[in-house]
């Protein structure tokens, strides 16, 4: 069946009354935590984990899509009425949208990003839907030994690209990678690193982990930082839709905004925050009205908040094709599709064609339900930010703590929880990335697995590694990660 016919599908499947209503529950959730500072899509599917392991992985997977999608939407709320990022992605959307919302165009910056990330969500989810089942092609010639330098690629990548300082991204990088070995060694049957504790022998739960890293410790973190200030609250003023000016300087941003995002989304350590920063820059280059920028320039909101949804969509091409994640959320979403017993890849689009589908076709149901979410009801989602914040966060707490003890029961697990909290709090206290510990985490099963079939392949010897051009080419790749940058560093400061 070729990739229109795999589409019409997946809205067959998507467009059930069931689906549906998972789809708008995403959207509206994933708006609302986009818009509440200091939560985010990461930790809200982090959350949502445990009390969704009833539900089936094609409804769940929708309404995560949603989640993901809503939360770039609603992060440019904030940004413009508050200058506060609800998201990492909406930082520069802060710049001018805020500026704007001060000068009595609010309205205007609202309209110019929640269409700028329907238009952009929607060219970038039809990127994916013809580059997803390529990729997935070509991911069938893939050997062990492939598979082991594309997972060093993304430890590389990430550990070097998201952080402070290199070392900072490798530190975190090896927490992750000593949880993730914990337990029994499959082929052996040796115990590792359990230190003779039995609740160990089964490893680490990853709903544990996730769970403590994003909800514990960002709680924490958000505590020790909490100010008793009452949030400025611009009200949304201006005419209710953009001018005829306004849709002819926010057009182009738009576009340009989606050709940077959908590509750097999908490489690893792109994320959101690099993508929106170069829309930004290129569109204050090519700005005609170039004064206006830090004084409210509609094209410095268009174009970032382009880069973040399109960017949103990329990051779905490599997890769904390659199983890699590149982001935090992406890692997530891995965590999950390995909670239902499924691990994304090639073989995902031939033995769960339903899931895969059905999940890029909610992803163009979810775009226009967030653009009517958006645009008429933004004084209706402003409310939230009412919310007193230590309620808020007590509540997210109790919720995190229900949904670990509904899934494990288990007492250690709840000790286990804070203790992996606490740490991931001074992680952050102390400017360690929280990404590449839930990537070592996550991967570092199929990196060891890999690496052994290659190994057994070729008898014991290193050379496998080194055989076959995409192993090298990775390898090559992940090599430049880390030595480029110091080697440009030297020749600076020579």
């Amino acid at each position: 069946m070729d990739t229109l016919g795999l589409l019409l599908h997946g809205f067959e499947v998507a467009l059930t009354p069931a689906n549906l209503m998972w789809a708008l529950l995403g959207s509206m959730l994933g708006t609302a935590i986009g818009i509440l500072p200091g939560i985010g899509p990461a930790l809200t599917i982090a959350l949502l984990l445990p009390v969704t392991i009833s539900v089936g992985p094609v409804s769940a997977f929708i309404m995560f899509a949603g989640v993901l999608y809503g939360a770039m939407y609603g992060g440019s709320t904030t940004s413009i009425l508050i200058n506060t990022p609800g998201e990492a992605g909406s930082m520069m959307t802060a710049l001018e949208g805020n500026k704007m919302a001060r000068a009595g165009r609010g309205a205007a910056a609202l309209a110019t990003a929640a269409i700028g990330s329907f238009v952009a969500g929607t060219i970038a989810t039809l990127m994916l839907t013809f580059a997803a089942p390529v990729v997935a092609e070509l991911a069938f010639l893939f050997k062990p030994a492939d598979y082991f330098a594309l997972t060093v690629l993304a430890f590389t990548s990430v550990a070097v690209v998201m952080g402070a300082s290199r070392v900072r991204g490798f530190v975190s990088l090896f927490i992750g990678l000593a949880l993730g070995v914990i337990g029994i060694d499959a082929m052996t049957g040796q115990p590792r690193m359990t230190f003779g504790i039995a609740d160990l022998l089964d490893g680490v739960e990853l709903t544990v982990v996730l769970v403590s890293v994003f909800a514990v410790g960002e709680i924490l973190y958000v505590a020790s930082h909490y100010s008793h200030a009452q949030d400025q609250i611009i009200p949304v003023k201006g005419k209710a839709y953009m001018s005829r000016e306004d849709w002819k300087r926010s057009w182009k941003p738009w576009l340009r905004g989606t050709v940077i995002g959908f590509p750097m989304g999908a490489i690893p350590g792109g994320g959101s925050e690099i993508p929106t920063m170069l829309s930004y820059t290129l569109e204050k280059k090519l700005a005609k009205q170039r004064d206006e920028f830090g004084k409210g320039a509609i094209e410095g909101v268009a174009g970032p908040e382009a880069a973040n949804n399109a960017a949103a969509a990329g990051i779905l091409v490599p997890l769904l094709t390659l199983g890699l994640p590149t982001s935090a959320t992406a890692a997530i979403l891995l965590a999950a599709f390995q909670n239902y017993g499924l691990q994304p890849g090639p073989f995902l689009f031939t033995s769960n064609p339903e899931l895969v589908w059905g999940l890029i076709a909610s992803l163009y149901i979810g775009n226009v339900m967030l653009l009517v979410l958006n645009l008429p009801l933004v004084g209706l989602w402003v409310k939230l930010l009412r919310i007193p914040r230590p309620q808020l966060y007590a509540g997210i707490l109790v919720f995190a703590m229900m949904g670990i003890w509904g899934v494990s029961g288990s007492v250690f697990d709840l000790g286990l929880m804070a203790v992996l909290g606490v740490l991931s709090y001074v992680m952050r206290a102390y400017g360690f990335p929280i990404p590449p510990l839930l990537i070592g985490l996550i991967l570092v099963p199929l990196a060891e697995n890999q690496l052994r079939t290659a190994l057994a392949a070729g008898q014991g010897s290193i050379r496998v590694l080194f055989e076959t051009p995409i192993s090298i080419a990775f390898l090559l790749m992940a090599f430049l990660f880390l030595f480029v940058p110091v080697v440009l560093r030297r020749l600076r400061s020579a």
